[in-house]
């Protein structure tokens, strides 16, 4: 599928990408900033061209994948080999254009579906690491066959590829730029600063706010050290000696003040002063901020690895925009419902869709229910619901009767069991709806962190976006690399995976 590379981009490519994208995102806002269990009460599906209702309706979810998703398949739709959205002159005039070479299909779809669907595609940064990665997890798929076993006890397979990847990026940088000391910011229970330490020999100092968390990290370290001295008695070369444990330092770090704890040197240095390297793997929110203004702002720090998450709960304003550019164009904001969806997991429920699961009738439920709560008790809207377990194993009213009893309601209410078949018989338009907003989902994110690369840029330093990780595992797979000084062609051995 086409997409930006988010590396070597120039500065003034990379200013124009953020207008394209502001303009694309105002075009089509209402289907990103609608809520899908609203499909049936604010009649989302009747929001939609009618063209665009002919084309999508019918189509199931392996269909929805292949034509509307790009993922690999059978299609039955025109398909044109050249179709995107060109911006041309100050005043946003949008042109569109249509190659001429088709696959045959059953039918045609409007113009303006296939310019979204190529649009989305083009202009966001593609989410494949550059190289082929090993398939870690062929012989065993609780286990990496890239991680010793010492290093996985208490590790799911998803951190376990995270902590690895970043862990060895990390290490490279570290050599690359002259850092005497590693910051894993937000280290959680610690399994990353364990793997770059005692794995990686990196000297590392972990910030944690929650005490509980550095508790249980330390815990780990002990169960690690005792593990590694087992196989070490086993065979003296597998493992290095000299290595030490991080040191884990409980605080919250301020989005907004400098945190001086971060900046102070685990140990003094002979020759010349500390240099540090922060990183946070999936740092929270405002928190994948505060690394980038403790990078900007404080001499000591010459790089930065970092991968955000939780975009929903960055401050507004102070979280986004960061970068000058991007606040001075028209239609830059980002409401938290747009945010949100830039989270999901796209890769994950296409493949859903590929699979026809019958989980995917969950949003239809859902938005079936939302019906009964808002006729029941109109000023209750968008009520939480506990998860219901397998839900495809029950009918709809049975789903209904139980939600109904998660948001405090009485669940023998009477209900209109011929109006919930009907919403039931529209699964595959909810599902349709959902992935289109889940299509350009991925245009939110890049303009976020385009945003962060700008920001960095505009204060004058080095900044790159790449990924990292395999998008299937890790949803949030893009690490932003920065440095104070330039890396010219060194900075691909970055992207290089080790053997």
């Amino acid at each position: 599928m086409p997409a930006v590379s988010a590396r070597g981009l120039s500065y003034g490519e990379r200013r124009q990408l953020a207008v394209n994208l502001t303009r694309v995102l105002e075009l089509y806002r209402p289907i990103l900033d609608a809520y899908i269990i609203e499909f049936f009460t604010d009649n989302l599906w009747g929001t939609l061209p009618c063209s665009w209702q002919e084309a999508l309706d019918g189509l199931d979810p392996p269909q929805l994948a292949t034509l509307l998703l790009g993922m690999p398949g059978e299609g039955e739709v025109v398909r044109p080999l050249g179709c995107k959205l060109v911006f041309s002159g100050c005043d946003g005039t949008i042109h569109w254009w249509l190659g001429l070479d088709y696959l045959r299909y059953r039918s045609v779809w409007p113009l303006t579906l296939l310019a979204l669907k190529s649009t989305a595609c083009a202009l966001a940064f593609t989410r494949t690491p550059g190289f082929q990665t090993p398939s870690e997890f062929l012989e065993n798929p609780s286990q990496s066959s890239r991680l010793t076993a010492p290093f996985r006890k208490h590790v799911k397979p998803k951190k376990q590829h995270e902590i690895r990847r970043l862990g060895e990026l990390v290490k490279k940088l570290s050599d690359l730029t002259g850092c005497t000391q590693v910051v894993d910011v937000g280290s959680g229970q610690g399994h990353l600063s364990r793997f770059m330490s005692l794995g990686l020999g990196l000297m590392v100092k972990s910030i944690e706010g929650d005490q509980r968390l550095v508790e249980r990290a330390q815990r780990l370290d002990q169960q690690l050290l005792q593990a590694l001295a087992k196989v070490e008695k086993r065979n003296p070369r597998v493992v290095q000696r000299g290595r030490c444990l991080p040191q884990h330092v409980v605080k919250w770090v301020d989005p907004i003040d400098l945190c001086q704890e971060l900046l102070l040197p685990l140990e003094s240095t002979q020759h010349g002063g500390t240099r540090l390297l922060l990183t946070g793997l999936h740092a929270c929110g405002d928190l994948s901020v505060a690394l980038l203004r403790h990078f900007c702002c404080c001499p000591e720090v010459v790089a930065l690895a970092s991968v955000g998450c939780c975009y929903m709960k960055l401050s507004d304003p102070g979280g986004y925009p960061l970068s000058q550019w991007v606040a001075g164009l028209p239609g830059y904001e980002l409401p938290y419902r747009l945010r949100e969806g830039a989270c999901h997991a796209l890769e994950e429920y296409a493949e859903r869709l590929q699979k026809a699961r019958p989980d995917l009738r969950t949003h239809c439920y859902r938005a079936a229910l939302e019906t009964v709560i808002r006729h029941a008790c109109p000023e209750l809207q968008r009520p939480g619901v506990q998860g219901i377990p397998r839900v495809h194993e029950l009918k709809i009213e049975e789903y209904v009767q139980r939600g109904l009893q998660r948001v405090g309601l009485d669940p023998q209410l009477p209900l209109n069991l011929a109006a919930l078949q009907a919403h039931e018989a529209q699964e595959n338009r909810v599902v349709a709806f959902f992935s289109l907003a889940l299509l350009m989902a991925p245009l939110v994110e890049t303009l976020i962190l385009l945003d962060r690369l700008l920001y960095l840029q505009e204060q004058g330093f080095h900044a790159e976006l790449l990924p990292i990780f395999s998008p299937e595992l890790s949803p949030r797979n893009m690490v932003l690399v920065a440095t104070k000084m330039p890396l010219g062609q060194a900075f691909s051995a970055l992207e290089t995976e080790d053997s």
